[in-house]
């Protein structure tokens, strides 16, 4: 830990999605301008900034106990909690002890502030830091990956029964185009993949005026008005991280095929359930036809175009409250059917304070875990066989990971082992091979130098 006079040293730790990643490293950015220091280990720091999530209630749970056990294990580390679950449970990290200051939300300005006044061992209670307007300086790094997140857009107009995240973070938001572009460029300099995040990415634009940037016609901002500009300007790979099926418009598509790989061949598109009575419990506003119209549209384009490399995923809730062996089969038969390359299963949790938590005929926990089982099954099975799809074919490979702990991860959102040494940060192209049931990607001599990160 620091010295009184030294600059104070910040550890921190995130829970939850890439937003909340990027959130942190706003936070770190914000605090490393204003003359903190960042520690690797909580027992270097002097201040830990731990980022919330609340997605179910075991997220907050988890939250409480990492402070609980980083003031028994560090009595002098002064602690401040931030992120959504503070905006969903502010009272609360209120009311914990081990707190010492508490930001209701993300805001690094916010943050910021907190950092001199918890200098004063003799402050009564938790300090609290209200919303600001945080920095408008680019995020020059991403300190903690190799590829980058970029947020483009906060907060969703949806109202699905089992989210609480959009309670957190309110109506959804988008970065204006330009502010975008600006950050991603100064990104480029130190990662080879920038990842566009938010939490509801799909509705990008939508509340942004029409882009008039060029001569002629005016049009409304979208994502796809977004990825052009970045494919023009950003020397990099992107890639589109969670969005939903039905918002994927063929603009998007016709950019992703026509790319070559520069917008990564790989789409994550939330499933949630595949039975019409599920999908309407949980409030989600398409069908199960339309999701299913929809990916298949996609995949056939995608898969057609170049090596035929496509990586598809989806999040799956199995467990939901009402869902009964005919509506979990109807599920299981479209996961079957569609052409996924890896599954996120996850058993429904509860969240209080959302529609779903008063639904009744609930499912046991043993019931959910198998069908859990049955579905990641489904999962390891479709990505091996995809894998092994993949080998003798070409891969734009980046090299992320730390030391000598390395790993490739193609467009297509395979990771390969590699052979030859390899830097994280390194972009190269590779032909796969299957080795003892894996994917590797040999290191070419030439392979581009990493940038410093």
């Amino acid at each position: 830990m620091s010295d009184v006079n030294d600059k104070p040293s910040v550890w921190f730790h995130t829970f939850g999605c890439k937003a909340n990643q990027y959130d942190t490293e706003r936070i770190r950015q914000e605090l490393e301008l204003r003359g903190a220091e960042t520690a690797l280990h909580a027992d270097a720091a002097d201040i830990a900034v731990i980022n919330t999530c609340t997605v179910t209630n075991q997220a907050d749970a988890n939250a409480r106990r990492l402070v609980r056990r980083l003031r028994r294990q560090h009595p002098d580390l002064r602690i401040v909690v931030a992120g959504c679950s503070t905006s969903f449970r502010e009272a609360e990290y209120h009311a914990l002890e081990e707190v010492d200051g508490v930001v209701p939300g993300h805001d690094p300005s916010a943050v910021a502030r907190l950092v001199p006044q918890l200098g004063d061992s003799g402050a009564a209670g938790p300090v609290t830091a209200g919303v600001s307007h945080a920095s408008s300086a680019p995020l020059q790094r991403n300190a903690r990956g190799t590829r980058a997140w970029l947020k483009i857009q906060d907060g969703c107009d949806r109202k699905c029964s089992f989210c609480a995240t959009r309670i957190a973070r309110g109506a959804s938001v988008s970065r204006p185009v330009d502010d975008v572009v600006a950050e991603a460029a100064t990104l480029a300099r130190a990662h080879p993949e920038l990842v566009l995040t938010g939490i509801h990415i799909g509705h990008y634009g939508k509340d942004l005026p029409a882009d008039s940037r060029r001569d002629g016609p005016r049009t409304s901002s979208s994502l796809a008005t977004l990825c052009e500009r970045l494919l023009e300007e950003v020397p990099v790979r992107l890639r589109l991280s969670s969005i939903e099926a039905t918002e994927i418009d063929d603009r998007l598509v016709d950019l992703l095929a026509a790319s070559d790989g520069r917008l990564a061949p790989h789409l994550h598109v939330p499933l949630q359930s595949g039975s019409d009575r599920v999908l309407r419990l949980m409030r989600r506003w398409h069908t199960r036809e339309a999701y299913r119209v929809r990916v298949l549209a996609i995949a056939e384009r995608l898969g057609a175009v170049g090596s035929g490399a496509f990586g598809l995923g989806a999040d799956i809730i199995v467990g939901f409250p009402g869902e009964g062996e005919e509506e979990f089969e109807e599920t299981r038969a479209l996961v079957e059917e569609l052409p996924y390359t890896y599954l996120h299963v996850f058993p429904y949790s509860v969240r209080d304070g959302t529609v779903a938590a008063s639904l009744p005929d609930r499912v046991t926990g043993d019931v959910a875990a198998a069908r859990s089982r049955t579905l990641r099954e489904i999962g390891l099975r479709k990505g091996q066989a995809y894998s092994e799809t993949r080998a003798g074919t070409m891969a734009d490979v980046v090299v992320e990971g730390r030391d000598d702990r390395v790993a490739g991860v193609t467009g297509d959102y395979l990771r390969v082992e590699l052979v030859g040494d390899a830097t994280p940060g390194d972009r190269f192209s590779a032909r796969l091979r299957a080795r003892a049931g894996r994917l590797t990607a040999e290191v070419p001599a030439n392979a581009p130098a990493a940038a410093a990160v």
